[in-house]
């Protein structure tokens, strides 16, 4: 896969491009930091208008990680970070977290969409750049989702998913658990967001499957209780974003890439066909977890959320093909194309999460 390419005119130009990069990197997080109290300052836009230097650290740092990111021959693992990172902190106001209320108060500001609408744009196109359109529009859509999910129903297995079975230490499963902890404690909030509209069958079929991730209603049985459980079991935090600094930007881009879906209705045969991925190719990547622990001797508490998980799922999944993405295929023919990128976009983005979460549980072991 590549990214979209700059051609420097002279090799003077590029070192001196990727000088200023390297001494940016370094101020990354001092942006972070600097963009994290224009989160929190009351009336946000009519302060930058009468100060906008107030945000200049920061948006110098985001117009050069977007440039490093996106746009460079060789793209830049920390401006993929901060970028997702900061995606992230706005895309989080989307969703409710029983906290300060004033946490909120900068929820509609314009500045944070525009923020938003940058990033987005470029890391968009650089995502779209890694997938064959034209190939995917040819495509019979009803036939291709068939043989995909039969595919990743029972994958082969990856070396990925080798290392979980059989080398993952239980340290290891710690740090997968608290990577996992970013979404497994807000599970399902995205199909939330996407429920509203006319009743017909897609919908009942999509309020099903968010019915049972949240434990028809009951916090004992919602999905989100038994990972909190895992984590306890370990002595491990149990408060959502805990454990954010340890989540890669490979992560952080798939959560990003729901809110985007879920956020524009004109995207919700993308959305859809990416739920489906998720939902089809969830047992199998749930069982290596479960086989992790199994083989490491872990309590049931420690295991309990993925064979949960590996029955729903499967379930989860037939619904989604049958009765979401085929259906939507008949009901849109001139767009089904999309449920088709949303499940490859969904599924390569997966993959480059599961390698990043390996990669980090590498590193965290050497640094031990």
């Amino acid at each position: 896969m590549q990214s979209n390419l700059v051609i420097f005119p002279n090799a003077g130009t590029a070192k001196k491009s990727t000088q200023t990069e390297e001494r940016t990197i370094t101020n990354y997080d001092r942006a972070e930091e600097q963009f994290i109290e224009l989160l929190a300052m009351e009336d946000l836009d009519r302060k930058l208008d009468v100060k906008p230097s107030i945000a200049s650290e920061f948006e110098q740092a985001l117009s050069t990680a977007i440039r490093a990111a996106y746009k460079n021959d060789r793209s830049n693992e920390q401006a993929h970070r901060f970028l997702q990172r900061i995606l992230y902190r706005i895309n989080r106001l989307k969703l409710f977290w029983y906290d300060d209320l004033r946490h909120y108060t900068n929820e509609r500001s314009l500045y944070l969409f525009s923020c938003r609408d940058q990033i987005e744009a470029a890391w968009q196109n650089w995502e779209l750049a890694q997938i064959d359109l034209p190939a995917l529009q040819q495509l019979d859509v009803k036939h291709a989702l068939i043989e995909r999910a039969s595919t990743d129903l029972n994958p082969l297995l990856s070396d990925t998913s080798r290392y979980i079975r059989e080398d993952m230490t239980e340290a290891g499963y710690r740090h997968l658990l608290a990577i996992g902890s970013l979404d497994g404690l807000v599970e399902a909030s995205h199909i939330s967001r996407i429920l509203g509209g006319a009743a017909n069958e897609v919908q009942c079929t999509l309020t099903r499957v968010l019915i049972e991730e949240y434990g028809n209603g009951r916090l004992s049985r919602k999905h989100s209780t038994f990972f909190a459980q895992m984590l306890a079991e370990f002595g491990m935090n149990t408060q959502p974003e805990a454990y954010l600094d340890l989540v890669p930007w490979e992560v952080l881009a798939s959560t990003n890439h729901n809110f985007l879906l879920t956020e524009r209705k004109r995207y919700f045969l993308r959305y859809s066909g990416g739920l489906t991925y998720f939902e089809v190719a969830g047992p199998a990547v749930y069982k290596n977890y479960m086989l992790a622990a199994r083989r490491l001797k872990l309590s049931e508490v420690a295991v309990g959320y993925w064979e949960l998980h590996i029955k729903e799922d499967e379930r989860h999944g037939r619904w989604m093909l049958d009765d979401v993405a085929l259906s939507l295929a008949e009901k849109y023919p001139n767009d089904a194309w999309e449920l088709l990128l949303g499940y490859d976009q969904q599924k390569l983005m997966s993959d480059r999460a599961g390698n990043a979460v390996v990669r980090s549980i590498r590193e965290a072991k050497q640094s031990v």
